[in-house]
């Protein structure tokens, strides 16, 4: 895990690096200021400021540039785990970009967002502290021992003896805090859930007048995260107490046993200077101790984030990408041979099952069915979002699969069920299809998609500024942006599913006259609840739990009085009394 995510460092390695080795020198510069103070206070004979003047200037510039490499650590390592950061977003962004519908299911969209945020900035944090403090503490430790060794061996014991019983608290306090971590980050994704789920439908929770339903089950999940952080931090709080007691233990042994030394031997095994110096590299072991209870926390808190971003990074998708894919369709002809399809392996029913069907470039396709027939699901393999189950789809004569996805997906136009717009311009929304696209190809798209009539009414038509989900306009006319839109693709193959719904009949029929008069070649898909919006089709497929149980033209299907004549009939009853 840790070399995948060493791979997103990249071009911030320069200030990894420089980021330790000047920790390094401060670390040499402070175990150093003691032995000169040592030396001030036993030099510090008779009534002459000499030495006084002579250490000082000495202390003054080794603390002056300890404080520089200090200065000069911090701000590489701050550019560096920022940068560290922006890459792994930018990693984690681009593989979820390759991720088909399959993969976003397995983690869930509020899941991959924890992990692009909250995650990652955990793995910063860490970052940081890793390649500063993380460098500092060892290094401070050895020195400082080493140094307080040459001193007093017997002294020097004291401190050795505290470390095992301080890294032994530290290892007690992880051993419970890191399962509540890993139930803290799930309990996160069911949050982000929650406010995902109750912002993008707060139309509905207004109209329904369920704010205070909506208030409860954020503040029970928000409530659940803040118990488990509040205990968490309670178990993690017995770092500073702990280590504040090695210190002060240390220091009073320290002072028993140097003052023993002195008074015994009369200062002829330790100065008074030495005395000081023993306890200054005193408190630096244990201060060392103490940042590395902190390194040992941010670590303790990245470690779930970090399996869980290298989760994400590591998941090959379930659509393989052919190294030497068909770059070109030959024509939008369809066909399924005995397609069955589920959308998990550990689902036990079917989505689809048994489909086998032939449709010619060129033909115009109806597909009806009741609310969870599976006609999105029957569309959604043409372009490859999904894998077959079962069975084979072949695209212009040759299997989905033999394809390069970029160029499959740049010759299906789907206009989904769900219509998507971004915040911006029109024009740059319907340049999705088609960046390099000039205005006039716009306005003739938007003339075949009936939505050039009311763009021309808007003050700044082309440029007006469509709101994020395309909140400022209406939901038919976000339906006829996003036909042309898909039209701006220049496809083989269109398919819109149920992307008539929200326009009146009159513009849903100009839209199929435009379809035949000016893309005559074009395969075209039309899903639809309305018998009138697939009438007119070369061929109507009727959908029932996962099955085609009819299939017919309009009369056909009509006079066989099936399924089709039982919505014709309820259809033609509901105008004829309208």
């Amino acid at each position: 895990m840790i070399k995948m995510l060493m791979g997103s460092i990249r071009q911030y390695k320069r200030e990894s690096l420089l980021s330790p080795l000047f920790v390094a020198l401060e670390v040499v510069l402070e175990c150093l200021l003691p032995l000169v103070m040592a030396s001030m206070i036993d030099n510090m004979t008779g009534n002459s400021m000499a030495p006084i003047i002579k250490y000082g200037i000495a202390l003054a510039c080794m603390a002056m540039l300890s404080l520089l490499c200090g200065a000069l650590a911090g701000k590489y390592a701050a550019t560096a785990s920022c940068g560290f950061a922006k890459n792994l977003r930018q990693d984690l962004f681009f593989k979820i970009q390759d991720f088909s519908f399959a993969d976003i299911d397995t983690f869930s969209t509020s899941s991959l967002v924890t992990r692009m945020t909250t995650d990652v900035t955990n793995v910063q944090n860490a970052y940081q502290m890793i390649i500063r403090v993380a460098v500092r503490t060892p290094l401070m430790l050895i020195f400082s021992v080493i140094m307080g060794m040459s001193i007093s061996v017997r002294i020097s014991l004291i401190f050795l003896a505290m470390i095992p019983i301080i890294g032994g608290a530290l290892l007690g306090i992880a051993w419970h805090v890191f399962p509540i971590f890993k139930r803290i980050f799930k309990k996160y994704d069911r949050m982000n859930e929650s406010v995902q789920e109750n912002i993008a439908g707060i139309r509905v929770v207004k109209s329904f007048v369920r704010e205070d339903y909506a208030r409860e089950k954020f503040y029970a999940q928000s409530e659940s995260v803040r118990r488990d952080f509040t205990h968490v931090e309670k178990i993690l709080a017995l770092n500073a107490p702990i280590m504040m007691f090695g210190i002060y233990v240390c220091m009073l042994l320290v002072s028993l046993v140097g003052a023993n030394i002195i008074i015994s031997s009369h200062g002829s095994a330790l100065t008074t200077g030495e005395l000081s110096s023993l306890i200054n590299y005193g408190v630096q072991i244990l201060a060392s101790m103490m940042m590395f209870s902190m390194v040992f926390v941010m670590c303790m808190m990245a470690a779930e984030p970090i399996q869980r971003i290298t989760e994400v990074l590591k998941h090959e998708s379930v659509l393989e990408n052919p190294e030497n894919g068909k770059k070109t369709l030959r024509d939008g002809s369809i066909s399924f041979d005995h397609v069955s399809f589920r959308y998990s392996d550990k689902s036990k029913k079917y989505a689809l099952s048994d489909i086998t069907f032939d449709i010619p470039s060129g033909a115009t396709i109806g597909i009806i069915g009741g609310t969870g027939s599976s006609k999105t699901s029957l569309i959604q393999l043409i372009s490859r979002l999904y894998d077959t189950t079962e069975g084979s789809v072949r695209v212009g004569g040759a299997d989905v699969r033999e394809y390069d996805l970029e160029s499959l997906r740049s010759e299906v136009a789907v206009v989904l069920q769900k219509n998507i717009l971004f915040s911006g311009t029109i024009k740059e929304n319907l340049r999705w299809g088609d960046k390099n696209a000039s205005d006039a190809e716009l306005e003739r798209v938007c003339r075949l998609a009936q939505a050039d009539e009311f763009i021309q009414q808007f003050p700044q038509k082309y440029d007006t500024y469509i709101e994020r989900g395309g909140s400022n306009v209406s939901g038919g006319q976000k339906q006829r942006l996003c036909i042309a839109r898909a039209l701006l693709k220049k496809p083989k193959i269109l398919i819109l599913d149920d992307s008539t719904s929200a326009v009146d009949t009159k513009t849903d029929a100009l839209i199929r006259q435009a379809f035949r008069q000016e893309i005559p070649d074009t395969t075209k898909i039309i899903i639809a609840q309305r018998i009138s919006s697939v009438e007119d089709a070369d061929q109507i497929f009727v959908m029932e739990d996962g099955c085609i149980v009819e299939r017919g033209t309009h009369d056909e299907l009509v006079a066989r009085g099936g399924i089709y004549r039982e919505v014709y009939d309820s259809q033609t009853k509901s105008r004829e009394e309208a």
